[in-house]
């Protein structure tokens, strides 16, 4: 007989892993679903909007007692949602279902909201005020598995352990040995990452067709303005359909769980009855078989990296713009680069939970 409709929960969070609500917990964590919530999505949109009615005054294309009541109308805030999400689905995107909002709340000021900008200056700049936030996330949790992963091997790195290739015995080697294989490359990341995220961390104001034509001879004091109000880098010019340091950004995220995976899977093969040459704290169990202690986390680190390596072909895909602006492929970002960012996040706190759960690393004796 079908589950009772009453206790099969909402429509909605059933179809994605990553808010789902029994895998959402193994697939993602609180933190990174944070940064991409509705709430904080709203208020880095509400952030650009806020520079940019500043920045108006600042470059005197509307009154300077304007912008400042236009910025004290954005304060506190609350958006119709609803009439964002019909907004969505009649024009592909909720910028002008919010503008309107925003306007109404303005009044007489309104002139001083969204003048000269285009909806896809408000969501790229809120993407990279989100991206800065994943990659603070993401730089804390390297170093910390880094340090996660030099402890053990202090602890167990000079035990012995059984160099493997091509999953078949081949010469000794120590503990030490293998535990360098996954740390080296995480910290190379650290530095790689640092590089993309300042690559891809910079403002879009460009305007209808990406030119800056509306704001006239002062475009580009305009641009540095919003950008230096959000910490941002201001770009010579829109980056509209150059996708090239998202996709940077989002190849050091999958960079990252394929090294985790590689790790992931080191441990489920040493994990084996019979091999023995790890022993974890905490493992799965099954529904049947109560005696197993199934690396569940490591076994997750696999799926992550491979998903993460299928998900990075669709940002390519992505890159190719028609013209001054695509929406096909803008479409296909907003559903891939999230996801990217959340499985790297939660394959680094599963890669943490790992380390702090091993009790012994090395062959038997």
């Amino acid at each position: 007989m079908a589950a009772n409709a009453r206790n099969a929960g909402p429509a909605y969070g059933m179809i994605g892993v990553f808010d789902h609500p029994w895998f959402g917990d193994l697939f993602a964590d609180a933190t990174t679903r944070q940064i991409w919530s509705t709430d904080r999505q709203f208020g880095h949109m509400i952030a650009f909007e806020t520079a940019l009615a500043r920045g108006l005054g600042h470059i005197g294309n509307v009154p300077l007692d304007m912008s400042q009541a236009a910025v004290k109308s954005l304060k506190g805030f609350s958006p119709d949602i609803p009439a964002l999400m019909a907004g969505t689905a009649r024009d592909g995107l909720p910028i002008p279902a919010l503008i309107e909002q925003l306007r109404d709340a303005a009044g007489p000021h309104a002139a001083a909201i969204h003048t000269g900008a285009t909806s896809q200056d408000v969501l790229d700049t809120a993407l990279v005020l989100s991206l800065r936030e994943v990659a603070a996330l993401t730089t804390t949790r390297l170093m910390t598995l880094v340090q996660a992963l030099a402890d053990l091997d202090k602890r167990f790195g000079k035990k012995p352990l059984m160099g493997r290739t091509r999953m078949q015995a081949a010469l000794p080697i120590t503990v030490s040995d293998r535990l360098h294989q996954w740390r080296a490359p995480l910290e190379n990341y650290q530095m790689e990452l640092a590089d993309k995220t300042e690559q891809a961390c910079v403002v879009q104001l460009g305007g209808p067709v990406g030119t800056r034509a509306t704001w006239g001879a002062k475009a580009d004091d305009l641009a540095h303005h919003v950008a230096e109000t959000l910490g941002l880098t201001t770009p010579t010019g829109s980056w509209h359909t150059q996708r090239a340091s998202l996709v940077g950004f989002a190849n050091v995220m999958t960079q990252i769980t394929g090294s985790l995976a590689k790790m992931g899977q080191d441990i489920c093969l040493m994990a084996q009855q019979g091999i023995d040459e790890i022993a974890l704290e905490g493992g799965g169990t099954s529904s049947v078989m109560r005696h197993k202690n199934n690396p569940v986390r490591a076994e997750l680190l696999v799926t992550l990296g491979r998903f993460n390596a299928t998900q990075i072909s669709g940002l390519h895909h992505a890159m190719i713009h028609e013209q001054e602006r695509s929406g096909a492929a803008w479409t296909l970002e907003w559903m891939i680069l999230p996801q990217i960012c959340t499985a790297t996040c939660a394959a680094l706190g599963s890669a943490l939970d790992i380390c702090r759960k091993i009790t012994h690393i090395g062959s038997k004796d």
